[in-house]
């Protein structure tokens, strides 16, 4: 059994509260997203994609059903345009396809508003996205397990059109990113590889090996900053501008089992939020790397999954993760190779 945990940002001196668990399914969880106003919960793995109202806490009804066929869901993200707040979620799944879903006027249900298989049908490990302008359209890129980079369109008409695919020579991308000096930010998996590609045709532009494995990542760049899992001892922060040169090191304590754990900032990138292979959460402080909080979620196994949303009108910071057992950990994330 799959169980999700949502905190809040609190009062001191505590910095966080548990605000609520969940009971996802009996399979195992890949992707957690919560929408951009803070309100929304998808979750996707074995058995497909799920969606809570978070205030609530109540599971909303989706059309999309189709994981028997399409494969795991392997990532998730919600995106909206300069246009319409209304949410759009975007998800990958371990056979390649790309699937929307958007919420109905009539009934409020989500319904599958398109979905695509791309290339040979290989995993699709990551998406990012970005308004493209106040026409409406998404641009959304997306890693595939294929070695491929590929930038798509999602149209008003609800029909994704490729805009370019770009195969790299040695790295599996995991993390991807749309900077705003129009470029993309890929974090390779395994080989700690980070490039910077045009985001008109996806030239590379910039290529930087880190002194860590990346087993996820994730981008600050109001400070030029980004944070890796290095898959060793915690999470290694580098410079976006830098010769790959860590800055500081975020201390988890050494691994029982080398998986994947996605990282993430929060507050306004003062925090560095991540997970373990241990049952916890850990709270960083960006600047000093000091330890504010651990979270407990279980005595043991991996926080693999985490999802950050921020609400600026409140200053507050959702937190939401899986866990599961050790011993399934290896069949369902690939285990990091020492690069």
């Amino acid at each position: 059994m799959s169980f999700l945990a949502l905190f809040n940002k609190s009062a001191q001196p505590l910095r966080y509260k548990l605000l609520a668990r969940l009971t996802a399914y009996n399979g195992s969880i890949h992707a957690l997203a919560i929408s951009n106003d803070g309100h929304l919960l998808a979750c996707g793995g074995t058995e497909g994609i799920k969606l809570w109202d978070i205030t609530s806490r109540k599971e909303l009804t989706s059309s999309s059903n189709h994981h028997e066929s399409r494969g795991t869901v392997s990532c998730a993200i919600w995106a909206t345009t300069m246009k319409t707040t209304a949410e759009t979620l975007c998800y990958g799944t371990g056979l390649g396809y790309i699937v929307c879903l958007r919420r109905s006027l009539t009934d409020e249900k989500f319904q599958e508003i398109c979905a695509r298989r791309l290339g040979s049908g290989f995993e699709i490990t990551c998406l990012s996205w970005r308004s493209t302008s106040s026409d409406g359209n998404l641009r959304i890129v997306v890693g595939t397990r294929d070695k491929m980079v590929q930038v798509l369109t999602l149209n008003t008409s609800s029909q994704l059109q490729p805009v370019f695919a770009v195969r790299l020579e040695n790295t599996v991308p995991k993390s991807v990113v749309f900077a705003d000096n129009r470029s993309i930010y890929v974090f390779g998996l395994y080989d700690g590889n980070f490039m910077k590609l045009k985001d008109e045709d996806g030239d590379i532009v910039q290529e930087i090996s880190c002194k860590s494995v990346i087993g996820h990542a994730a981008v600050y760049s109001k400070r030029g900053v980004f944070i890796v899992d290095n898959a060793t001892d915690g999470f290694t922060l580098y410079r976006l501008e830098g010769d790959g040169e860590p800055v500081r090191t975020f201390a988890t304590g050494l691994p029982s089992v080398s998986v994947p754990k996605q990282v993430a900032f929060g507050e306004d990138g003062k925090v560095v939020v991540g997970g373990s292979d241990h049952g916890l959460v850990y709270i960083f402080d960006r600047k000093t790397g000091e330890t504010l909080q651990t979270l407990h979620h279980a005595d043991t196994g991996l926080v693999q999954t985490i999802s950050v949303s921020i609400k600026t009108s409140r200053k507050k910071m959702s937190l939401t993760w899986f866990r599961h057992a050790i011993s399934m950990a290896a069949a369902q994330l690939p285990a990091l190779r020492p690069c």
